[in-house]
């Protein structure tokens, strides 16, 4: 599914289960040992698959690599890789690629839903929700309230490896189109996230927009974004699905 809208020289892989049987680092499996049999699934099944695509990617020794959390929760990536992992009910998912390529990824997967309930105002600016206010009623059975939120997750995933900074969801404002589809089979669109603060990197050029794509299927929305060294959406995927 990611492959659909994350292209060369990215390297994807997938599941829509857990893995089982599959190597676990022992310094990953200490990381989550409170959690519930549930969480520790998710984490060791997205970390599988970051490693096969890292394999993929040709990056030496990948096969048996811990990827732990670093700062604010992001994953640690080895020297000269860049990365992003998402998991949500009935999907788990990685990207990578070398840094010489992008500068950082950002994926992001959520059931294709509407957001529950008084959660758009707290994840939202009125300018993105005016324009929800009218595309919902155009885009009939897209929950474009979904890919916003959607769209935002991703927008941090790849701003905080080249910032260090928080982004809070109004800290970006987030425009989205949709793709027109003749034969109705896959959904797909692409998003502009227009930083609203300080885009100061800790190295390179600052970061004042991000470009994304998204797709919905399988009852999925993806998003997913990759900085290129030029500063906005790159590419096109090597691809590790499974």
């Amino acid at each position: 599914m990611i492959a659909n809208i994350v292209h060369a020289p990215l390297v994807t892989a997938e599941s829509f289960a857990d893995a089982t049987g599959v190597f676990v680092p022992e310094v990953e499996r200490a990381a989550v040992a409170r959690a519930v049999p549930k969480r520790q699934a998710e984490y060791f099944t997205v970390r599988h698959l970051a490693r096969r695509a890292m394999g993929t990617l040709g990056v030496p020794g990948a096969e048996q690599m811990p990827i732990l959390k670093g700062a604010r929760g992001a994953p640690t990536w080895p020297n000269g890789v860049v990365g992003s992992m998402t998991h949500c009910t009935g999907y788990r998912g990685a990207v990578v690629g070398y840094s010489d390529h992008v500068r950082s990824i950002g994926i992001d997967a959520e059931p294709h839903t509407t957001l529950p309930a008084g959660v758009l105002p707290s994840v939202s600016i009125p300018d993105e929700r005016e324009w929800l206010a009218s595309a919902m009623g155009e885009y009939k059975g897209i929950h474009l309230d979904k890919v916003l939120f959607c769209a935002k997750e991703t927008t941090y995933k790849a701003w905080f490896p080249i910032t260090g900074r928080w982004l809070g969801f109004e800290d970006a404002h987030v425009t989205i189109s949709v793709d027109e589809s003749p034969d109705g089979a896959l959904t797909t669109g692409t998003f502009e996230s227009r930083i609203l603060i300080d885009g100061t990197a800790l190295e390179g050029d600052p970061i004042h927009k991000l470009a994304g794509k998204w797709c919905i299927d399988n009852g999925l929305v993806v998003a997913a974004i990759a900085v290129s060294h030029s500063s906005g959406i790159p590419t096109s995927g090597a691809d590790a699905n499974g």
